[in-house]
This record gives C-alpha cells, sequence and structure tokens, in this order.
C-alpha cells in the first residue's frame, strides 16, 4: 500500500506542476479579461438563480440546476480537502484556493454558457450537454468530447464517489464508532434510492438538501471564528504572505515553499468549485433558461458559493484554530478538521459530522448525474443502468479504502479530464465573448433566445 501511495502521489505531482496551475490559472484569467469581468455582475447572477424561467425549455429549474451542482461541489473539497492543503502546502495554500475560486467564477460562467449554447434535445424533450457537445459541435472535434468523457466517467469514481464515501465512513467510525462496512452499505443503498428517480429526482433532494447544509456548516464556521477572533488579524497576514513567499516553520505550522502553496491550494480550489473540470455544465444544460447568459450567471454562483465563501471561510477556521490552540495536529487534514470543529462546545463534533455527511452524500448524487451522461454520449442510454450498478458498489468499496490513495487518484483523473474542457473554453470564447456582449453587456438579459435546440439522432 505505501508503494501505491508512493506511485500515485508522484503521478498526481507531475499532473500538478506548473504547467497545469498556468494553464487552469491562465484560463480563469484569460476569461475574467475577455468577458470584462462578468465577476463584478455577481449579485445580479445570485438574483437570477432563484427565479424561474418556467416557459423555456429544459429539464429542471434554474435554481434546481445549481442546487444540483452545488450538491456536486460541496463536498469533503471544502472541509477536509482546505484541512488536506494547509497540512501539505500550509496557511498560503489557503489563498491560492480562494483566488483559484474568484477568477474561476469567469470560468464557470463561460461553462455555463456554452452548455446552453451548444445543448441538444432527444426525442422524449429530455436536455443533452457540456463540453462533450461543445467540443463536437462547437469545434467539430468530436474524439475531444469522446476523451472528455472517458476522463469523467473515471474522474467521477473518485472526485465524487470514492472520496466522497471514505469520508463518510472515516468520520462516522471515528466519531461514533460505527463500523465502515456497516456505513458502506447504508450509503449505497440511500444512493441507490435516489439516482434510479433520475435528474429530477436528484434535483428535488439537491434543493432541499444543499441550502440547509449551508447554512448550517457556516454558521458552525463563524462560530469558532467568533471563539478565535483575537487570532483573525494574525491569520489572514499569515495566509498572505505565506502564499508569496517562502515560509518557515514556526506559529504552529512546519516551512513550505510558494510552490507547494499553490500546487496544494489550486489542487484543492479545483477539486473543491471545479471551475474548468467540465462537470457542472453538464447539469447546466438541463435548465430551463430563456438564453445562455442567463443560466451561465447562475452557473456562475456555484463558484462563488463554494469557494469565495464557504472554502474560505474553512481555510480561516482552520489557520486561526492551529495558531490559537498550538497542541493541535495540523498535518493530518482530517484530525485538523475535527479538531477545530471540537473547540464548539457540546455540538461542534455533531456540526462537523453532519456537514461531512450531507456534502458528501449530496457530492456522490450530483456526480451521479455527470457520469452517467458522459456514459450514454459514450455508448448510448442503455450502459447508464450498468454504470450506475457498479456505481453503487464502488461507494460502498470507496468506504472502506485508504484515503491518500483515493485524493491523489482523484487530483490525477481531476486533471485530465480539466484538459479537453480548458480546450473548448479558450477556442470558443469568442462566441461566449458574442452571446455575453449581446445579452449582458447591452442589458437584454429579458429577451428569450430564438434559436432551435437541435434534435439528437437517437442511431447516432
Amino acid at each position: 500500500m505505501e508503494q501505491l501511495e508512493h506511485i500515485t502521489a508522484s503521478i498526481s505531482d507531475f499532473l500538478w506542476g506548473w504547467p497545469m496551475i498556468i494553464l487552469l490559472l491562465g484560463t480563469h484569467l484569460f476569461l475574467t479579461i475577455r468577458l470584462r469581468f462578468p465577476q463584478r455582475k455577481i449579485f445580479t447572477a445570485i438574483r437570477l438563480s432563484i427565479q424561474k424561467d418556467n416557459d423555456s425549455e429544459g429539464d429542471v429549474s434554474q435554481f434546481g440546476a445549481l442546487t444540483t451542482s452545488l450538491a456536486a461541489t460541496i463536498g469533503t473539497g471544502n472541509i477536509i480537502g482546505v484541512a488536506t492543503a494547509v497540512a501539505f502546502g500550509g496557511p498560503g495554500a489557503v489563498f491560492w484556493c480562494w483566488l483559484t475560486g474568484v477568477f474561476g467564477i469567469a470560468t464557470k460562467y463561460a461553462e455555463g454558457l456554452l452548455a446552453i449554447k451548444y445543448r441538444i434535445k432527444t426525442s422524449t424533450g429530455e436536455m443533452l450537454g457540456g463540453p462533450m457537445y461543445a467540443l463536437e459541435r462547437g469545434l467539430k472535434q468530436k474524439w475531444l468530447g469522446v476523451l472528455f468523457c472517458i476522463f469523467t466517467a473515471l474522474a467521477a469514481f473518485g472526485i465524487g464517489n470514492t472520496v466522497q464515501a471514505n469520508s463518510i465512513s472515516l468520520l462516522m467510525n471515528e466519531t461514533y464508532g460505527i463500523n465502515v462496512h456497516v456505513t458502506g452499505i447504508v450509503i449505497a443503498v440511500l444512493t441507490a434510492l435516489v439516482i434510479f428517480f433520475g435528474v429530477k429526482g436528484i434535483a428535488r433532494v439537491c434543493m432541499a438538501l444543499v441550502p440547509l447544509m449551508a447554512l448550517f456548516y457556516i454558521a458552525g464556521c463563524i462560530y469558532i471564528l467568533f471563539v478565535n477572533r483575537a487570532f483573525l488579524g494574525e491569520s489572514l497576514q499569515l495566509i498572505i504572505s505565506s502564499a508569496f513567499t517562502p515560509h518557515a516553520a514556526g506559529g504552529g505550522f512546519l516551512g513550505t515553499t510558494v510552490m507547494m502553496a499553490a500546487r496544494y491550494g489550486i489542487a484543492r480550489g479545483l477539486f473543491s468549485n471545479e471551475s474548468g473540470l467540465g462537470s457542472a455544465p453538464i447539469v447546466a444544460a438541463a435548465a430551463q433558461t430563456r438564453n445562455p447568459v442567463r443560466q451561465a450567471l447562475v452557473s456562475s454562483t456555484g463558484t462563488f458559493w463554494d469557494t469565495v465563501v464557504i472554502c474560505a471561510l474553512t481555510g480561516l477556521v482552520l489557520v486561526s484554530s492551529v495558531l490559537a490552540f498550538p497542541d493541535i495536529d495540523y498535518t493530518q487534514g482530517g484530525a485538523l478538521t475535527k479538531a477545530a470543529f471540537g473547540k464548539i462546545p457540546y455540538i461542534g463534533t455533531t456540526i462537523l459530522a453532519v456537514g461531512i455527511l450531507t456534502f458528501a452524500f449530496s457530492t456522490i448524487l450530483g456526480w451521479t448525474y455527470y457520469s452517467g451522461k458522459a456514459i450514454e454520449y459514450l455508448g448510448g442510454r442503455k450502459w447508464v443502468k450498468p454504470y450506475r450498478i457498479v456505481w453503487i458498489i464502488c461507494v460502498y468499496l470507496g468506504s472502506i479504502m485508504n484515503l491518500q490513495v483515493v485524493w491523489n487518484i482523484a487530483d490525477s483523473v481531476n486533471a485530465l479530464m480539466a484538459i479537453p474542457n480548458l480546450i473548448s473554453l479558450l477556442l470558443l470564447s469568442g462566441v461566449a465573448v458574442k452571446e455575453t456582449q449581446k445579452y449582458l453587456w447591452e442589458d437584454r438579459l429579458h429577451e428569450t433566445s430564438q434559436e432551435e435546440i437541435p434534435l439528437h439522432d437517437e442511431g447516432k
């Protein structure tokens, strides 16, 4: 197992070297500038996210598509992932994780826009879309769409399945002494009960679960920050300074380099908000929306809530807790999170347990939809059910796996999945600019697109 952990870590380190960091952040920056900073419309986007375009074509409401996307993105990456970034990359990793989210808003916006622009409709009226269709219809490069779907189907077993199940089972075992096999069986059964109801069933569960779980977790973070208020200034200073200069050992932290902070912060940022990964636009394509830009704005709020708010709060909680309580062992991500929330009298452990349980389970549901659409693109609908059976089995297997190996594999396949999607975003950025100019900057968000959604060739 140690050898496997070493091999997977080496592959992950290679894929997340400077080339991937430059490609990912470069895309975020390029789209931010070329689209004229759509981040400044974030409050308009939040307002649109709770409105309905019932008269528009689509399978679920804009809010339903957003909460399904948030269900998939708000997971252990926000809790254990940020803690792992701090453990390996130091306090500066929090800054890079947050920065990835701020600029990633533009990338998530562009992903949502292209998903609506190039979506297609089946004979039953169901919407299909995502990077694979943008690559096929927009760039005429179906082979890249196939490659994206292969990586999506594989990445889903890491980021959206085994990592989440593993986090739940370990927490339930360490906190309540529940056997990991028992937890794995329960999660697998619950997953099966929900996913066979399709996207509408998944969306209904997520619309009810996501707002409650996010508010519950945020309230816990705010309480810890209040307890640690004397260390907030020092924490912010340490996070920012460590992001740009090598950090010497001290203040409860070991020494780290700028590269380590950037590598772990950006990797965990992508794992958390999935901007540039290409997953969220798969469900964005199912939204009822008047035009591509309205859904693009709604999609962009996912990254705002996930990283700019929740990950930032988590990072500040963890760093301030290490400074406030030097006896905390911050070198183990899960242990650091547990120790920080353990400082809340009586209910701290429960808040963390419920947070991880709901975040992780909802992520499994969201990624069920993503991976199912990838499989459908590759081999048709007949392969979706067998894939989901394997998916449910892996939920159980993930509950009893080694966590570090799982994280390494998830990071590696995430990088491979992101590359085709980033290519489509860069090469189709002109389309995104044209649509943004028409609907957003000319103040025509209320207008309905006159483009006809093409029918999917079922025999293709």
